[in-house]
């Protein structure tokens, strides 16, 4: 039989043997909720998830509230509902939907079978929301909106990162707007790692600065020089497209006192016939590198070419279709789940 642990319990999905733990806590205990994750969203210093949350119901609710609700379902009626996987995937948003459940009705009293970062299979229900029928109801699509598209992120980082190995997946700025941390929170729970969370915790030269600064070796100049009188301590990586800008950042570093951290080996990757992909320049580029900085590949990064990229010996591999083309994976909120079940196997969702 299956034991219930307050949600301080919650542990690494990857350490959870049978019996399987049941997470189990009342909205209530929200507020100081994400202290207490073991994937915890990433920092931001200006990010106000609640303040996300709020918008996301406000936009539901509009002026008049959840007419149909008032209409069809008596305010003091209690109910259940249940969470159900219509296929497979990894589930992430569990955390983030004991916050929204929380800020709808904090009697509201959840139940789950498995954590953050767990896999389901299709026809599963794995969670259960209990209380006022009515507030279940006001926060279902909300609820199933955050959790869709994080556990689509979440099941492409980890289909992503284990064929990456041994190079580490990362994300990139190419989230939905508004949604940034929820999206990068969303591959830490997939086994990824976070790229820059925006444009103040990493120094990161593209081409546009490299054009507008005169080359790579002004551009990197600029920078030091800038960090240095501003006495500011970060991450650096530029970006090159050529070996011969490769050289160049190598030559700098080799003469100058240099922040540089991390070298973008940008668009080496040469996509062939038939989705194979000539990897050579890259490995080139790796080689010659050294281990000297952080590598990180970049373009044509795709779940079918990410192997090969990552047996090149680089570093990291960001791919921005890990948010920016994210398909959400199927999940139900339902209080009638026999009946939800038997609709899904008539359409083979379930």
């Amino acid at each position: 039989m299956s034991k219930v642990f307050p949600f301080t319990a919650i542990v690494h999905p990857h350490a959870i043997t049978a019996p399987r733990l049941v997470v189990k806590m009342s909205a209530i205990a929200t507020k100081n909720a994400v202290e207490s994750l073991v994937v915890k969203p990433p920092a931001h210093p200006t990010y106000d998830l609640k303040g996300v949350i709020q918008l996301a119901l406000s936009e539901d609710a509009g002026d008049l509230g959840d007419v149909t609700c008032k209409a069809t379902i008596p305010i003091d009626m209690e109910s259940e509902a249940h969470f159900l996987a219509k296929e497979d995937g990894i589930v992430a948003g569990i955390a983030l939907a004991e916050m929204i459940f929380a800020e709808v009705d904090p009697s509201l009293k959840m139940e789950w079978s498995i954590n953050d970062g767990d896999k389901v299979h299709k026809g599963l229900k794995f969670g259960k929301v209990q209380g006022k029928a009515h507030s279940i109801v006001i926060a279902e699509r909300v609820v199933l909106n955050f959790m869709q598209r994080m556990s689509g992120i979440a099941t492409l980082t980890k289909a992503m990162a284990d064929a990456a190995h041994p190079s580490t997946i990362l994300e990139t700025r190419k989230t939905a707007p508004g949604l940034r941390l929820v999206d990068k929170w969303a591959v830490l729970i997939g086994g990824g790692k976070n790229h820059r969370m925006g444009l103040f915790d990493m120094v990161m030269i593209k081409d546009n600065h490299i054009s507008a600064a005169g080359g790579v070796s002004k551009a990197l100049n600029s920078v030091d020089q800038y960090l240095e009188q501003n006495k500011l301590h970060m991450g650096v990586e530029v970006e090159t497209r050529t070996i011969a800008e490769v050289r160049e950042v190598l030559d700098y570093a080799s003469q100058t006192k240099t922040s540089l951290t991390r070298i973008m080996l940008d668009n080496m990757v040469v996509p062939l016939s038939k989705g194979d992909i000539d990897v050579s320049m890259l490995k080139e580029a790796v080689d010659l590198i050294n281990g000297r900085f952080e590598t990180e590949a970049s373009g044509n990064v795709t779940l079918e070419t990410v192997h090969k990229i990552g047996q090149t010996g680089v570093t990291y591999i960001s791919s921005g279709a890990l948010t920016h083309s994210v398909k959400a994976l199927d999940i139900s909120l339902k209080i009638d789940t026999e009946l939800a079940l038997e609709v899904g196997r008539r359409t083979k969702r379930a």
